[in-house]
């Protein structure tokens, strides 16, 4: 967790302390309106926006309007809705960010190995978000597309980025969740996801079957960059079908990690 505020600064849940006199308020709280739309809320009114956001629905429809003036918002005069300018945003990071440019080709060495397929993901807040691919789309909705978030701890990946991550951090994390069933593997109690998270801390890797769906599993190892910080997750996704964890495991999980160590020295 950061250290307490002073009066001259201010922090983000991403990034350190902010001089105050560097912060834009209004780029925080228009970023904040685009995030308050989700499955839940695909359309909603100017006061329904404001209270997902902590502001009036005056500064609300201010900031919508705005957002519309520019092309990121539609609205019918009474709900508001994204447009698709939206995705130019996330487009923006995976054409220029250089971790899922420099990952594609080790991903196509992972797939031919192991012929499945394969993701780097990082964890981005209490979720998992997929940032480069490689494989065929498989008749399961772990299929993901570039970009998808996950809850974290059901995913090979996020559990392990959440086992390695700084062990204050990752308190205060379970201390604030409100864990998720999704299938009756799922582990929803936090004493039995603390013991996983220290057991895939100890082993440096994970295995997660049918945490998020039925007949899924993934097998993730950490991606480590130059200097040995932890700044994603390498992993697969498979049905289950008859292949036992343990030969998965042997088959897979040194490919993996092979690759990782390939990778470490570029990143």
């Amino acid at each position: 967790m950061p250290p307490p505020l002073s009066e001259t600064t201010t922090a983000t849940p991403a990034g350190p302390l902010l001089d105050k006199r560097d912060w834009i308020a209004g780029l925080e709280r228009g970023l904040s309106i685009i995030e308050a739309f989700d499955d839940a809320h695909p359309r909603m009114t100017a006061s329904q926006a404001g209270e997902r956001c902590g502001m009036t629905r005056t500064a609300a429809r201010r900031y919508l309007l705005t957002l519309r003036h520019i092309g990121y918002v539609a609205t019918d005069g009474k709900l508001f809705w994204l447009t698709p300018r939206v995705l130019r945003l996330g487009q923006s990071y995976l054409e220029s960010a250089r971790l899922p440019r420099i990952v594609q080709p080790f991903l196509q060495r992972v797939t031919a190995g192991t012929s499945e397929t394969a993701y780097v993901s990082v964890l981005d807040g209490d979720d998992i978000v997929y940032i480069a691919r490689n494989g065929s789309n498989r008749v399961m909705n772990t299929g993901y597309v570039l970009g998808a978030r996950v809850q974290a701890q059901v995913t090979a990946a996020g559990i392990l980025l959440l086992a390695l991550g700084d062990p204050a951090w990752v308190e205060h994390w379970l201390a604030t969740q409100t864990l998720k069933a999704y299938t009756s593997h799922t582990i929803a109690s936090k004493d039995r996801l603390r013991l996983e998270l220290a057991r895939i801390r100890a082993q440096g890797w994970s295995l997660s079957e049918q945490q998020l769906e039925l007949g899924a599993r993934g097998i993730a190892v950490p991606l480590m960059d130059h200097r040995g910080d932890l700044v994603g997750a390498l992993n697969v996704t498979t049905p289950m079908g008859f292949e036992s964890s343990e030969d998965v495991v042997a088959r897979v999980l040194p490919v993996l990690q092979e690759t990782a160590r390939a990778m470490r020295n570029l990143i």
